[in-house]
């Protein structure tokens, strides 16, 4: 499958580094429902490579196709897919304006933008539309695969150096408005905070409990809590909120 096992990418840079969500165990479990998985690109030959790889996956069923942005909300709102693998760039609607449209008619959907570009722009407009995961298309299937399952359960999919690169550009947006923090916050715990700060520079569920010494599971209550009292959906909008609140410092590892 081509394009999304090259190495080429835009420029021919070099391959990108493994998203963090691959770190995590496999989450499949043998006699549960298929992950229903809507595939939204303009270019025909990447939907099918794309479509190829996926029916190798025994727990993941691939329902519909769309090749531009506004087929994919009209198919999302027909199929309900669990999760949509959509392209950044797409004619008539943009992959951004369409994850913007179907977050709010099928929110129940989980989207991984997909993208040749590891853009600092395209990226922050993908997290602020609300995705749950942003991939390269030159990383290898398997991993698209494992991102699917990784977002369907809940978790973000994005690469440590992706992280850094969207709360850099996060940051310089924050002092241009000149934000000011809002005193009413949601007070977090150290321990949230903490947390927090590790899932802004894309660490997954399993290495954050390695490096707070606590276990995976209590890992996932805290992230849950944190998205709770911020009434955010997703972990990096949750990143980019403390970063705006000053409850996290952006360069602090």
């Amino acid at each position: 499958m081509g394009p999304v096992t090259s190495t080429g990418g835009r420029g021919g840079s070099a391959p990108s580094e493994r998203a963090t969500a691959t770190s995590e165990p496999d989450l499949t479990v043998p006699g549960t429902d298929s992950i229903r998985v809507l595939v939204a690109d303009d270019h025909v030959l990447f939907r099918r490579g794309l479509e190829m790889v996926l029916q190798q996956e025994g727990d993941i069923d691939v329902v519909g196709e769309a090749s531009d942005g506004a087929e994919a909300i009209q198919r999302a709102e027909q199929l309900l897919p669990d999760v949509i693998l959509m392209d950044v760039r797409m004619p008539r609607t943009t992959g951004i304006e369409a994850c913007l449209a179907i977050k709010e008619r099928v929110p129940s959907s989980r989207i991984v933008m997909l993208t040749i570009s590891d853009e600092e722009s395209d990226l922050f407009e993908a997290v602020r539309a609300g995705a749950n995961g942003y991939l390269l298309k030159d990383v290898p299937g398997e991993e698209i695969a494992a991102g699917i399952r990784a977002v369907h359960h809940g978790q973000s999919l994005i690469s440590p150096s992706m992280a850094s690169k969207l709360l850099a550009e996060f940051a310089l947006i924050s002092r241009r408005d000149a934000d000011t923090p809002n005193p009413h916050a949601p007070k977090l715990t150290d321990r949230e905070v903490e947390v927090l700060r590790l899932v802004a520079h894309g660490k997954a569920n399993r290495e954050i409990g390695t490096e707070l010494f606590i276990s995976e599971n209590t890992v996932k209550n805290h992230v849950r809590n944190i998205l709770e009292k911020l009434q955010l959906h997703t972990r990096m909008e949750a990143a980019m909120y403390a970063v705006r609140q000053n409850i996290i410092d952006p360069h602090q590892r």
